[in-house]
């Protein structure tokens, strides 16, 4: 590395160093507290650009979602105080998803720290509880070596690494800076270093031979098996086994793959339920999915792992051999030492069920109800997706219908806030997506309650004239939380119910398009005209606030507390109508068997 100008500010070095790190784009808000960095942004437009936002909340969202979309490094910032404090959320959407993100944030001058003054607010002690990496910045000269480690860390770790700046510092030039004796100027390099990532190879035989003598496997794939999805339809096809995916891992296998039993858990199948409880061995590729009660009961199933994280073995069940090493490589390995299975009777069962399950949905897809059911117009998206389509959608109710009536293939991508699993994540994802592959049409579904948080944000993606579509189900609910009230502790739905708001307007207003549907049997036509009007549109589809939202098996202890809760719930008479109505029927009488 050379050593940098002594004219050069910290706020020019640590610009130089995102640049040189391949960092093209910056999300956040100015602020006073930021200045320096905001500067040292403006002298450099022609090499990396500022995204402005409406919301602090919304530009860590964004960062987020464009490490997931690039793999790239992506970046934040925001000034001192309650800048920093609103980054959080987002930054903790990328902590908990593994997603390679800088947060930059500004402080009081270094002099005036912890004296009570404005903002006088150490985010390094809260942003540090959840990064991989984080320092407050002393002067220039500690710039010029830590920018690059923290990119670095966030890269290598992939989390969350955080520079917190006071103000004063961001301005100070190198030549200014005192360096100690045996701090040397250049000393740090500014790129990334790459490896094999291989398992034990004592390992890898271990997972052979359990793989090779159980008789029914079941494969769980996650995020961390994106770049491996040919050595993993290899394993499926050699172990005839089902793959089921985590939310995260949607867009792993097309949902038609022979192979694919969709998603697991709430949002999942009654297929990928069935295998797990019937495998007698489980191979986890690139998952955490946190849901254990999903999982095969302890000692049911023989299980084996991969995952580049040696501390996420064994995270979830309990396993018997750990890959720990890169999924295509380990899975490439792992293929060479299996047996293919001539028995294919788990696979097919799967297979069967899967066919039963597609049926079920489409039925519910083509109900011409009114009010309207929300899987109409979610199914009539997803039959329109073109295939370099990239989806996101917030988290609600909305997202169980992504997962379900969304149909995934070869070229398309989605994410989510998984693990956070927060509200308002779903149009700030959709404008990083945008962002980054402005060649490439963009798709959100969202509900009425997390639209709204971060509604002014719609302004950004016309600001910018995305190729962005985003359906938002208005059912003036909470739909998601209402039954959690109701499935998980017997309770009856309050304080729920949302104050209507008219999306198309609102979007018009912002300048963007607006859409409303309510009526089933204009929703092809509807869709139709906003899928064909360039720039931001807003889809308002008005669908019943009463349609429930099932596990593909309900619980017994959960259908017992709903009947408890229901007497209580507003509008119990349409919920049970509801309830005795396909799909939800064989939901319920599935978890009595």
């Amino acid at each position: 590395m050379t050593a940098p100008s002594p004219a050069l500010t910290a706020a020019d070095i640590l610009v130089e160093t995102l640049i040189a790190w391949e960092v093209d784009t910056v999300f956040g808000l100015p602020g006073d507290g930021i200045n320096g960095v905001m500067e040292a942004l403006r002298t450099r437009q022609d090499r990396i650009r500022f995204i402005q936002t409406r919301h602090e909340e919304s530009a860590a969202f964004m960062a987020s979602a464009h490490a997931k979309f690039t793999g790239k490094l992506g970046v934040c910032l925001a000034t001192s105080g309650p800048g920093g404090t609103h980054l959080i959320t987002g930054l903790c959407d990328a902590a908990l998803d593994q997603a390679p993100v800088l947060a930059i944030t500004g402080l009081q001058a270094h002099d005036l720290i912890d004296s009570f003054t404005q903002q006088d607010i150490d985010l390094s002690r809260m942003i540090g509880n959840i990064a991989v990496f984080d320092t407050k910045v002393a002067s220039a000269a500690h710039m010029e070596t830590v920018a690059g480690l923290a990119c670095r860390a966030a890269l290598t770790r992939r989390g969350v690494a955080h520079l917190s700046i006071p103000a004063d510092m961001q301005v100070q030039r190198l030549e200014d800076s005192p360096r100690s004796s045996r701090n040397r100027p250049g000393h740090v390099p500014n790129r990334r270093f790459y490896g094999r990532s291989l398992p034990d190879p004592d390992q890898v035989e271990l997972a052979a031979s359990i793989l090779n003598r159980a008789e029914r496997v079941m494969i769980l794939a996650g995020q961390g098996a994106a770049g491996a999805v040919a050595e993993l339809e290899k394993t499926a096809d050699l172990l005839a086994a089902p793959v089921a995916k985590a939310l995260l891992g949607k867009a792993i296998l097309p949902e038609d793959h022979p192979h694919s039993t969709g998603g697991i858990g709430m949002l999942g199948t009654l297929p990928s339920e069935e295998a797990m409880e019937g495998c007698d061995a489980l191979l986890i590729v690139g998952s955490t999915f946190p849901y254990i009660e999903y999982y095969p009961d302890p000692g049911q199933a023989r299980a084996v792992q991969i995952d580049r994280d040696g501390e996420r073995i064994g995270l979830r069940y309990p396993v018997e051999a750990g890959l720990v090493g890169d999924a295509a490589e380990s899975l490439h390995l792992l293929n060479e030492k299996l047996e293919r299975k001539q028995d294919r009777s788990f696979l097919e069962r799967a297979q069967s069920g899967m066919a039963r399950w597609r049926e079920m949905m489409r039925a519910a897809e083509r109900q011409d109800d009114v009010p309207m059911k929300p899987q109409v117009v979610v199914g009539a998206l997803g039959r329109r997706l073109p295939p370099e389509a990239i989806l996101t959608s917030d988290s609600g109710q909305n997202t169980e219908l992504a997962a379900r009536h969304v149909p995934l293939g070869p070229g398309q991508d989605y994410a989510v806030s998984g693990t956070l699993a927060s509200m308002a994540c779903g149009l700030p994802y959709a404008i990083a997506a945008g962002l980054a592959h402005p060649d490439r049409p963009v798709f959100a579904i969202v509900g009425d309650g997390g639209f709204a948080m971060q509604l002014g944000e719609f302004s950004t993606a016309v600001r910018h004239g995305l190729n962005l579509k985003l359906l938002v189900i208005r059912n003036g609910m909470l739909n998601q939380i209402a039954w959690e009230q109701m499935m998980f502790l017997g309770n009856p739905q309050f304080a729920c119910e949302l104050q209507p708001i008219d999306f198309a307007r609102a979007a018009e207003a912002m300048g963007g398009r607006g859409f409303t549907v309510s009526d089933p049997g204009q929703v092809d036509a509807v869709l139709d005209q906003a899928l064909a009007t360039p720039g931001p549109v807003v889809i308002d589809a008005i669908v019943d606030p009463y349609e429930p939202m099932m596990p593909p098996r309900l619980p017994e202890t959960h259908a017992r507390n709903l009947r408890e809760a229901l007497p209580e719930t507003p509008g119990r008479e349409k919920i049970e109508a509801a309830l005795a109505a396909e799909p939800l029927r064989t939901m319920i009488e599935a978890g009595r068997k």
